[in-house]
């Protein structure tokens, strides 16, 4: 789908089943995954007409140059965005607006605007229904993505050893990935060590890995703006037996919502699948999280897989397997990958070991 037939689609969407006459976007995400390019302030699509894309000085040119689908016009500064697409509302007789996720000073602000010409109603859910299940495009930047952050594992294990900092991990990481061609990180690099394992977004501090410890890391590589997910749990040293019955338990949960991943199945099931695992094994408690969610242009995006999802997977959908245990005052043990809803079996984007062992 190419970003003419992203909008036909939001319209087929918006004006045809919710009967809106005009959409605007106004979510930085969003406004990349019609565009094309970042920098935009918002984007109007009518009913009839062309798109315009409104955006300021510092960026105008660049969206002018890379947004050939669209009318660009410039926000000059001092002036009321609202006010400025005042003339497109009257010209394009838009009556009824519907928008996605704004704040609510934006939302204020069109509101005054348009002086009660026209009705503002949030509908978030229509771009994220758009955007959760991928074109074939989209796939080869994730699969590219992926297969960066399954190299910033490989350094991850290659390594975590005692002595050195959870930073200084993590910048090994993050630097093999960006020589390979890595836009940047889908999101701040976790590599949580000992205790602080066992919380689940841990962190990455100055804190030295000591000799046993038990090192959760959790990172991903952003590629053309699309991005991967990736979580191993590494024990830096030679594993206890205690650090291998609670990872195994973990590994077969993450296997077992893996063959669960399929087009149809219910999101809240597919947790549940992993989530009896780890209740079996006595650790139900210890899952206090949901096993994963979609990932795009963003890491946390539709659909949800949690006990609560009211999702249903279809063939395009991403969505992160990451079930985990976490003993506070402990240690905390993660296993994730970013998988391809597909026909019959699901497609890891992310390879990475599995195993405990650092590489020596």
């Amino acid at each position: 789908m190419n970003r003419l037939s992203r909008v036909e689609a939001l319209k087929e969407l918006a004006f045809e089943k919710k009967s809106f006459d005009g959409f605007l976007v106004a979510n930085e995400m969003n406004l990349l995954y019609f565009t094309d390019v970042p920098g935009a302030a918002c984007l109007l699509i009518p009913k009839k007409g062309q798109g315009v894309v409104y955006t300021y000085g510092v960026n105008y040119e660049m969206v002018k140059a890379e947004s050939r689908k669209f009318n660009v016009e410039l926000v000059k500064r001092g002036e009321n965005l609202a006010q400025k697409m005042a003339p497109q509302f009257k010209t394009a007789k838009i009556k009824k607006l519907a928008t996605d996720a704004i704040s609510y000073d934006t939302y204020h602000m069109i509101a005054k605007g348009l002086r009660g010409k026209a009705k503002v109603k949030v509908q978030s859910r229509i771009v994220s229904e758009l955007r959760k299940v991928k074109e074939e495009k989209e796939l080869e930047l994730m699969r590219k993505a992926g297969e960066l952050t399954s190299l910033g594992m490989k350094v991850a294990y290659e390594t975590v050893r005692p002595g050195l900092t959870e930073i200084q991990v993590a910048a090994e990481i993050e630097y093999a990935m960006r020589k390979k061609g890595g836009w940047g990180v889908a999101f701040e690099t976790i590599v949580a060590s000992g205790v602080h394992s066992a919380y689940p977004h841990g962190g990455c501090e100055n804190r030295k890995i000591h000799s046993g410890d038990v090192v959760v890391v959790d990172m991903g590589a952003m590629y053309e703006y699309y991005r991967s997910d990736i979580t191993r749990t590494i024990v830096a040293g030679k594993p206890t037996e205690k650090q291998r019955k609670l990872y195994d338990v973990v590994k077969a949960a993450h296997e077992t919502a893996y063959q669960a991943i399929k087009p149809k199945a219910k999101g809240k099931d597919v947790d549940m699948a992993a989530r009896k695992v780890i209740e079996k094994a006595g650790y139900g408690d210890l899952f206090n999280h949901g096993l994963g969610h979609g990932v795009g242009l963003e890491v946390h995006e539709a659909p949800v897989l949690g006990p609560s999802s009211k999702d249903r997977l279809e063939v395009g959908n991403v969505v992160t397997d990451e079930p985990g245990i976490y003993f506070v005052g402990y240690a905390g043990f993660r296993i994730e990958d970013t998988v391809l809803v597909r026909k019959g079996q699901g497609e890891n984007f992310t390879k990475g070991p599995y195993t405990l062992e650092a590489e020596a």
